[in-house]
């Protein structure tokens, strides 16, 4: 059973977190050529509180991946067209095909997070939702599909300090709203929701990784090694040979000589 509480301690990372971080973004890069060269596909999945980090791992995670072969889509309340259909339709729109993944900033557990605290799903969908969730999520593993499921935790104090400094940050004010206000007056209902979505969700073939939020940096290394383990144990990580056409190509072109043998 997954229990945030146990996930609200620890120390700052210390001083090696610029290495740490290159040499995991380094790491990252290769994966995501990995599943360009080999057909692969994945879908990286973030959830967790207001403020938590999400967007700076995101941006460290894709830093280096090629923009043709990654998409992010950050999750907000759903559009006229969407409401139109089950809530699952615009995820499941965003499946990435083979050659790429995909990054959900928030995701389809804002059904059993946010739709059901906030009343904007009756009981009876919120509590059906929990198996129609699972049913896509092994959709998406039928379909060949690695899922990673990161939830972003932090404290209610770290929280308050990060959106102070929005407020304070003439240039992040736009980050934060009256609803970032709305959830957190609604925090102990939130843990509730959060504890049952773990229970009901946190399966064998798609399992939840809960990140310890309150160190930016801590949280970013962790993040990146649990989504590099999980992506890299799911590809064939052998580089692509030298087609030998393109090789004599370049050797007609400027007397191009392999440097080493593949």
């Amino acid at each position: 059973m997954i229990d945030l509480s146990e996930f609200e301690a620890g120390a700052d990372y210390g001083k090696h977190y610029k290495r740490d971080l290159k040499r995991l973004q380094k790491r990252l890069d290769r994966i995501h050529v990995a599943h360009i060269v080999h057909g692969a596909h994945a879908v990286v999945m973030l959830e967790g509180w207001d403020a938590a980090g999400k967007g700076g791992i995101i941006e460290r995670m894709t830093a280096g991946w090629d923009p043709r072969h990654f998409e992010v889509y950050p999750i907000g309340a759903p559009t006229a067209e969407e409401r139109r259909h089950d809530y699952l339709w615009r995820f499941r729109r965003h499946l990435p095909p083979p050659r790429e993944i995909t990054v959900f900033d928030r995701s389809w557990y804002g059904r059993v997070l946010v739709e059901r605290v906030e009343r904007f799903a009756s009981e009876a969908e919120w509590r059906r939702a929990y198996d129609e969730i699972n049913a896509f999520e092994a959709e998406i593993r039928a379909m060949g599909i690695t899922l990673v499921k990161l939830f972003v935790h932090i404290t209610q104090d770290e929280q308050d300090k990060r959106l102070a400094k929005r407020l304070d940050n003439p240039w992040k004010r736009w980050k934060t709203g009256a609803e970032d206000y709305r959830n957190r007056a609604k925090r102990d209902q939130y843990c509730a929701a959060m504890h049952d979505m773990f229970a009901r969700t946190d399966t064998e073939n798609a399992p939840w990784c809960v990140i310890a939020g309150n160190d930016k940096r801590a949280a970013r290394i962790a993040a990146l090694t649990h989504v590099a383990d999980r992506l890299e144990a799911a590809v064939d990580m052998t580089p692509p040979p030298r087609d030998p056409a393109v090789v004599a190509l370049a050797r007609a072109a400027f007397g191009y000589e392999p440097l080493d043998k593949d």
